[in-house]
């Protein structure tokens, strides 16, 4: 292992790997900041670019720093325009764009910079130490545990509902997972619910989902409500600095949501989506009672979480990658392509037959953070002057962003008309305080519920699977715990409250 390190440090400090670091990194930053514009599609086009470098392991630093620099960047149009266009940012539009309504966008930014760089930094640095050991710990889940996984992160809701609200967050997660079964079926291969259209075959796109949830109400707010301003304090933008205090309270959540982040990345068909969803669900359920009421409405700690914990499962994806060969997320199974394309074979001997590749890759990541937190740091006050925008500008820029976004993904007019349509929908949502988050993770984890329980059902023929394995039933027990404590406590502060008022 030692010699393995020593030949990755020398190819990852080579002039010619260092710059493939630096070029990953603002590629991806600038792409991930588009709506619309993932990781997945900027890594699809750079493939050809990639094999041409002709070294593996330059042509792999060049792709994943794209990867980590996408899902970096992509908190930036969730921040100052309400517009995740990357499934993983999605949790840090809930306190960032609530935060740069208020005039804080430049802290929003410096929050979301710091958060990203610890938790891919510390990622970094735990797939160094545990990579070889974690890669025998994913063989442990099958198709069972990772639907008990994607119980836990449904049955996290709560988190994403307001005071009163846990009625409707649950009815929009239904929802979610409605709409998530539109389309071919993991058991059958026949359309379903698509009404005779061919466009809706392969189901509703993710992008489109989260722009109208997101970005088109703000839009017609904007339109709607002339008193709503998107500008804070008069498009000023100030207090660019996070105080001691804003240090202390976010460091213990940046501790915990890269160690959460990272194991949550390692599993195979987890992800960054997953990780930053259960991240922000955690922090909210183990803060205080005044805390948790910030949350939604521009909470340092609710916009630290996610972005921690993103990034830290982004540089843990890495891990069933590399050591197993399984991609763990649509991202990393087009970055397995690209080693397939260049004669790498993934796998438990590739830290054997060729370590410089996996050492120059892992300690790359380290070097990328860094480079990303230079890069990003200096420009946040350029950055965040799109806040200074006029509204009669804004408005345009905010729908080209969305139909472009949203047209790309699917390159078809229909795809327009469902994001008009789901707009409107949205917006009425929103009026009757319906909260839109649960809805969209109802639908992204819908899709992966149901394949590992329809795959779980075969294996086990029937639903005996959960008594079947420990692993299975104990998520589960957590599922259950996530749904009861919020209620249970919220249920003692009304009783605290109502003895306080006896005793008055």
């Amino acid at each position: 292992m030692l010699e393995g390190l020593l030949l990755g440090l020398a190819a990852a400090f080579s002039i010619q790997n260092l710059f493939m670091v630096v070029a990953g990194c603002l590629i991806g930053t600038f792409i991930g900041m588009l709506p619309g514009l993932g990781p997945m599609s900027i890594i699809a086009i750079m493939i050809p670019v990639a094999i041409t470098i002709g070294d593996p392991s330059a042509a792999l630093i060049l792709l994943a720093g794209v990867y980590y620099g996408a899902i970096f960047g992509g908190s930036t149009s969730s921040i100052l325009l309400n517009a995740p266009g990357v499934a993983g940012t999605v949790a840090s539009s809930f306190d960032g764009y609530p935060m740069a309504r208020k005039g804080q966008a430049g802290k929003a930014l410096t929050i979301a910079a710091i958060s990203s760089f610890a938790g891919g930094s510390i990622g970094a640095l735990l797939l160094m130490v545990f990579a070889p050991m974690l890669s025998t710990v994913a063989l442990l889940f099958h198709s069972a545990e990772y639907f008990a996984l994607m119980v836990v992160g449904l049955s996290a809701i709560a988190a994403f509902a307001g005071t009163g609200n846990v009625a409707k967050a649950v009815l929009m997660t239904l929802l979610g997972l409605v709409m998530a079964t539109v389309g071919e079926g993991v058991l059958f291969n026949m359309p379903r619910f698509t009404m005779g259209l061919m466009d809706l075959q392969s189901g509703f796109s993710f992008i489109t989902l989260a722009m109208a949830m997101f970005a088109l109400p703000e839009a017609l707010f904007l339109v709607l409500n002339p008193g709503r301003s998107i500008q804070g304090s008069g498009g000023k933008i100030e207090n660019l600095r996070i105080t001691r205090e804003e240090g202390r309270k976010i460091a213990p959540v940046i501790g915990r949501q890269s160690i959460q982040g990272f194991f949550i990345g390692v599993l195979p068909g987890a992800g960054a989506t997953i990780a930053s969803f259960l991240g922000y669900a955690v922090e909210r359920n183990i803060a205080s009672k005044e805390e948790q009421e910030e949350f939604g409405d521009g909470s340092i700690k609710g916009l630290a979480a996610p972005e921690t914990a993103n990034n830290a499962a982004c540089t843990g994806s890495f891990v069933p990658l590399l050591t197993l060969g399984i991609p763990g997320s649509g991202t990393t199974a087009i970055l397995l392509g690209a080693l397939i394309a260049l004669n790498v074979t993934p796998g438990p001997r590739l830290m054997i037959d060729e370590p410089q590749i996996f050492w120059a890759v892992i300690i790359s990541m380290y070097i990328g953070n860094l480079v990303l937190l230079v890069l990003n740091l200096p420009l946040i006050p350029y950055i965040a002057k799109v806040l200074s925008i006029p509204r009669n500008y804004l408005i345009p820029f905010i729908l080209f962003f969305t139909l472009m976004g949203s047209y790309i993904g699917q390159n078809n007019a229909t795809e327009l008309l469902i994001l008009v349509g789901m707009g409107i929908c949205a917006t009425i949502l929103k009026f009757a305080d319906y909260p839109l988050a649960p809805l969209l993770i109802g639908f992204i984890l819908g899709g992966m519920l149901e394949d590992n329980f329809s795959r779980s059902m075969q294996l086990y023929d029937g639903i005996g699977f959960i008594l079947d394995r420990p692993m299975t039933l104990g998520l589960l027990v957590i599922a259950v715990l996530l749904v009861i404590v919020p209620s249970y406590r919220a249920r003692r502060a009304k009783a605290r409250q109502a003895g306080v008022a006896e005793g008055d």
